[in-house]
């Protein structure tokens, strides 16, 4: 990338984090272009500086543009940013493949498990472009959307192999209200990412249900405990776990009204089936998507997951919502670590 010139970015596409990481790059001095599926919405980028789809009262910096074209969108791109549902990626990636620069960085800010493969985003990646491990970067943490589009303050873990690609990167998208910071760890940023969204449901079923503000952080706690388990057990350092990519983003998806996962898991403890709420919700739920995929890695492990393994039960309709609650709590007693 030449000194002489500003990072571009490529964010595929312009849904809700898209869009919010989208504006994060530009109002870092980044020249960003949106890929947007509809013409409407890149439309609207172009001309009103809004996203009507998303944030209709939240104007975008006016140097973020649009395009329904992924081959414009991508030429000449420093990065492709990846915000699109982790179980079309593979799919969309094939699409996407030949207009990737040979020097392009991919990053992903997808957190779900691809249920056929069991494979995480960064690895779906590396296999379907055959680029290298060190060109892939993850994005991961407590991010809200809303509140970072009104400019509130986060951070978040960029993770890639290569240390100073994920040093770039975060001089990309570091803003006075978005800190980065950088990881080598790449596995547990993902797993914390792709296993929140499950202990999130649970917290959220909890909470429709009334069951109290102990259960839920007795299912945080004990959820962060089977997420670190996984990650270690695939390579991951334990430390990433406590950051802002595990603990971090834990604690925002298992207590936001915002966060997608815990609403969805809401309407579920107030007894509606999952079709009822994917129609109310409306919106890309990884933890229903990704809840199997994690379990089938779990086993193939020898890793014990129990909440997400009620989860699973629970979104197959192996079990009710009262025996899911039962289950959780019937477990043999035994040390806490």
């Amino acid at each position: 990338m030449s000194q002489h010139r500003s990072a571009r970015a490529a964010v595929f596409s312009a849904g809700s984090w898209g869009t919010a990481v989208a504006k994060i790059m530009a109002d870092a001095g980044t020249d960003v272009i949106v890929h947007a599926r509809r013409s409407e919405i890149a439309d609207a980028i172009n001309t009103r500086h809004r996203n009507p789809a998303y944030f209709p009262d939240i104007e975008l910096p006016a140097s973020l543009t649009a395009t329904t074209d992924p081959a414009v969108a991508l030429d000449g791109a420093d990065y492709l940013v990846l915000s699109i549902p982790a179980q079309t990626l593979r799919a969309n990636l094939a699409v996407w493949m030949p207009h990737i620069g040979p020097d392009t960085v991919i990053v992903s800010l997808m957190k779900g498990i691809e249920r056929d493969t069991g494979l995480r985003a960064s690895q779906v990646i590396t296999e379907v472009t055959g680029v290298s491990a060190d060109r892939v970067a993850v994005l991961s943490g407590p991010n809200l959307a809303p509140e970072i589009m009104d400019g509130q303050p986060a951070a978040a873990t960029v993770a890639c192999p290569d240390e100073e690609a994920a040093r770039r990167f975060q001089q990309a998208c570091h803003t006075p209200y978005f800190r980065p910071y950088t990881s080598t760890d790449v596995i547990g940023c993902e797993l914390g990412g792709a296993v929140k969204n499950i202990i999130a449901l649970a917290v959220g079923i909890a909470s429709g249900m009334r069951l109290g503000d102990n259960a839920s952080a007795l299912l945080i706690t004990r959820g962060l405990a089977e997420t670190t388990r996984l990650a270690t057990a695939m390579g991951a350092h334990p430390a990433t776990l406590a950051g802002l990519s595990g603990l971090g983003d834990l604690v925002a998806s298992c207590t936001s009204p915002l966060a997608r996962n815990r609403t969805f898991g809401v309407h579920l403890g107030h007894g509606l089936s999952v079709e009822e709420t994917t129609t109310a919700t409306q919106q890309t739920t990884e933890g229903v998507k990704s809840a199997e995929a994690v379990l089938d890695l779990a086993r193939a492990h020898g890793v014990e997951m129990p909440i997400t393994e009620v989860i699973s039960a629970l979104l197959n309709d192996k079990v009710t919502l009262d025996e899911a609650a039962a289950a959780l709590m019937q477990r043999p007693p035994k040390p806490e670590c």
